[in-house]
């Protein structure tokens, strides 16, 4: 068994606990971001217990798939817990900029990232790090119920409903590519659509993907969207795209995505390849079975399972 990253947690998904000095033979490196801004409703909160819940559940998990052709993750990559972001829970700029740091020493890696969260306000830090990185644009596969592209929230620039408004405004992110989908339900504002739209980014609905039928077709239209005029595609993950019944543990949104649409997805999207990404917005607290921490296992392998497929393609 792996050490314990902390008190009495292991690393994810049975990973070689890794420093930045230490993971020349990892291909992976994960990364927990323990952060929840200020947008909260009634008791609704404790995202920033998702990185370590999740760290807990997956030590019950192999990395064998035998529905995506019996693959093996492990036998393919070799992952490394990089530990958490030491965030500043009354500091949201400080805290957004050692994020920022946290992930660009993670980028110059070139080894794939995968961040837990935490509330959703982590990505654009992660993104901006990798817009300094990149030479040319950055595209964007969203998977939310929300656009999460306020302007701002009570001042806040930096809450969990902000950070594709920050996106849109990165010189690195190409906003064409930048594709908003699964996005349903009145929790979203009347002005979001319309802030979108101004922008440049692309919307996919729920109706629009079940309108769609095929689920692997959409999946490569999303990804060509995603990648046109960009060096790489970064891919971030709400978990209440998924609907509330597959969801315990997110927001309280109905009519989403099925764990089964939502993993197709994933896995169509890296076996493309993908630079990165992020799964945000689990809380613990609201889930006494821990159903959506249990879940973020079976999101982890599927993209591993994508980055696999997408490794040999490269290598072919």
């Amino acid at each position: 068994m792996s050490e314990v990253m902390y008190g009495n947690t292991p690393p994810f998904l049975g990973a070689i606990n890794g420093t930045t000095d230490s993971i020349e033979g990892a291909d992976v490196l994960i990364y927990g971001v323990p952060w929840e801004g200020a947008v909260t409703w009634g008791d609704y909160t404790g995202c920033e217990l998702g990185p370590k819940v999740m760290r807990l559940c997956s030590a019950r998990y192999s990395g064998y798939l035998p529905e995506l052709d019996h693959i093996d993750v492990f036998e393919h990559l070799t992952l490394a817990d990089m530990g958490d972001v030491d965030v500043v829970p009354a500091d949201v700029e400080e805290t957004m900029k050692r994020i920022e740091e946290f992930a660009g020493e993670i980028w110059e890696t070139g080894k794939f990232p995968l961040a837990l969260g935490g509330d959703h306000g982590i990505t654009y830090p992660i993104v901006k790090a990798l817009t300094e990185k990149v030479k040319g644009k950055v595209g964007i596969i969203h998977l939310d119920a929300h656009y999460d592209n306020m302007p701002h929230h009570e001042g806040d620039k930096y809450a969990r409903s902000t950070p594709f408004a920050r996106m849109y405004e990165l010189e690195g992110v190409r906003n064409e590519s930048l594709i908003h989908a699964g996005i349903h339900g009145p929790r979203n504002k009347p002005e979001s659509g319309r802030f979108a739209r101004e922008a440049g980014a692309k919307t996919w609905t729920i109706n629009d993907i079940r309108q769609h039928g095929d689920l692997r077709s959409l999946a490569a239209k999303m990804y060509e969207q995603a990648s046109e005029g960009t060096e790489v595609v970064y891919l971030s993950v709400c978990s209440d795209v998924l609907d509330f019944a597959f969801n315990p543990g997110g927001p309280v949104d109905g009519n989403g995505l099925s764990s089964y649409e939502l993993l197709t997805l994933i896995y169509e999207f890296t076996k493309r390849g993908i630079a990165g990404m992020d799964f945000v917005e689990v809380y613990p607290q609201q889930d006494p079975t821990d159903v959506s921490s249990h879940f973020a296992s079976m999101i982890s392998l599927y993209a591993l399972a994508g980055e696999v497929s997408n490794r040999k393609r490269g290598q072919s």
